[in-house]
């Protein structure tokens, strides 16, 4: 089999028994990059010297017989909001064009002691805000399945370069469903862990009540794998939370559902929803239910108010965060002749560095944070978030997990939503819940819309720590739906070809 098309366990068992040396993988991943990624753009840099040392490393301690971490030799592509060493961390902003940050983040060091191979960083939405990954000062990524398509976002770039075999693993973050809805629209698997679950040190922030790194993959069991590599308490984080890994692996090769009671969201369909996404998503719960789950009929009824409640906190939080690119301590400086103050060069500076949809919501956050609006607004917010997480913990002694569609529908053109952010807002109507309450949810495929032949995501919601209860359901999906496909679903992405 190419290398390239070997899932992260494959390529791991194939490593192990030195059937392939982690240098002849990284390298087939080099070079499928450099064949693809001048139509994907799924990179903002590519570490191909770095890369290969890894991997060269990584051999010879295996030569040797030293112990080696859980994922030595597997190639991952990284989120471009994550700090790395040796590396430029942009952020997908201009304001951070030619930043080397000094230290990595938590995630970058223990991808580096699981053995992990980090082949390059990944575009995104500036600042991971938006869903499409158009906003990227660098240029939109394009989604494999159809190249004229979104790859979703923020977290766009690490989906398209998991969907078109440029790396069998990535990394994301999630604030708003910017892993799950990358996931979906690419159909692939990705995972927005419990909140504090994964360390946030050394990710670039945006909204640090909500921001969570979570994994892609092209089977349940590689994000899994990569779940359990990248988790676990940090005190450097503040929010981290000091208990142990959800045992995620276990749970996706167990891929049983018989007992399990599963919970549909009836709140999360309906009115906007593609007929293509409802068809499937309706296909997956049957097919659920015959595997022996007990699926029952849920209401959420504050989740309508999520999307409304999500654009006043998240802005509220990120104008508070990006205040610190200022022109004085790192990154982009404009104007600073001699002639201008310091209030003047940074002004200069946020003007240019920034774009319009980072610019928008700082002014958004920034004016409902302000004198005489903030109870009314980002009060307000807050006290429905509280009503969502209280959604959530009814249902949740109704049910072991709740289902719903990833997204609304699949995924949009590329500049057809630029100019209507209001429009751009609504594909994350299905996730934003899950982001506010701090619980974990993945995105697993389910199948391909009849109406346009692009791929349908599948969520599933699980009470915070019970990660694992994802895996477990997902993985039966997967098993069962491949069954139905008889063909990878990626293997049906022309996008590439045409």
């Amino acid at each position: 089999m190419e290398l390239t098309r070997m899932t992260a366990a494959e390529l791991i068992a194939a490593l192990a028994s030195s059937e392939v040396s982690a240098t002849e993988v990284t390298q087939a991943h080099l070079d499928r990059i450099a064949a693809v990624d001048d139509r994907v753009h799924a990179f903002l840099h590519i570490a191909a010297d770095s890369a290969l040392a890894q991997a060269a490393a990584v051999d010879q301690r295996r030569s040797t017989g030293e112990p080696l971490g859980s994922l030595a030799g597997v190639p991952v592509a990284v989120k471009d909001v994550f700090t790395t060493v040796g590396l430029p961390t942009t952020c997908g902003s201009r304001i951070l064009a030619d930043w080397h940050p000094p230290y990595d983040a938590t995630i970058t060091q223990r991808l580096k002691q699981a053995g992990a191979i980090i082949i390059g960083k990944t575009n995104m939405d500036e600042f991971a805000m938006g869903s499409s990954t158009e906003n990227s000062a660098f240029g939109p990524s394009h989604n494999p399945w159809d190249l004229a398509k979104i790859p979703g976002g923020s977290s766009g770039g690490s989906a398209a370069a998991v969907a078109a075999y440029e790396a069998p693993l990535a990394i994301g973050t999630d604030t708003g469903g910017s892993i799950r809805q990358p996931a979906a629209v690419c159909g692939i698997v990705g995972t927005k862990p419990t909140y504090g679950g994964s360390s946030r040190y050394g990710v670039v922030a945006f909204a640090s009540s909500l921001d969570t790194p979570g994994p892609f993959g092209r089977t349940v069991l590689d994000a899994a794998l990569l779940h359990e590599a990248i988790s676990g308490y940090d005190p450097m984080d503040s929010t981290s939370i000091d208990a142990p890994v959800p045992p995620v692996v276990a749970a996706a090769r167990q891929a049983d559902v018989s007992g399990l009671r599963i919970g549909v969201v009836t709140d999360l369909s309906g009115d906007g929803y593609q007929p293509g996404v409802l068809t499937r998503f309706a296909e997956a719960v049957e097919l659920l239910e015959s595997l022996g789950a007990k699926v029952t009929e849920v209401s959420c009824p504050h989740f309508k108010y999520a999307l409304p409640a999500y654009y006043l906190i998240a802005p509220s939080e990120a104008s508070s965060n990006l205040a610190r690119f200022d022109a004085m301590r790192y990154g982009l400086r404009v104007g600073d002749d001699g002639r201008r103050d310091a209030e003047e060069v940074m002004a200069l500076t946020r003007e240019a560095g920034f774009g319009a949809e980072v610019k928008r919501r700082i002014i958004l956050g920034a004016y409902a944070l302000s004198s005489g609006y903030y109870d009314a607004y980002y009060g307000k917010a807050q006290q429905v978030r509280t009503l969502i997480i209280r959604d959530f913990d009814a249902a949740f002694g109704q049910v072991d997990v709740l289902v719903s569609p990833s997204t609304p529908t699949t995924a949009f053109g590329i500049g057809e939503r630029a100019d209507n952010p209001i429009a751009m807002y609504l594909a994350d109507l299905c996730t934003i819940p899950s982001d506010l309450a701090g619980n974990a949810a993945i995105s697993v495929p389910c199948g391909l819309a009849a109406d346009d032949g692009l791929p349908v995501g599948l969520q599933v919601m699980a009470p915070a720590l019970a990660d694992d209860r994802l895996y477990r359901v997902a993985a039966a999906a997967e098993a069962a739906l491949a069954g139905r496909w008889g063909q990878p679903l990626l293997s049906q992405a022309k996008g590439l070809e045409s």
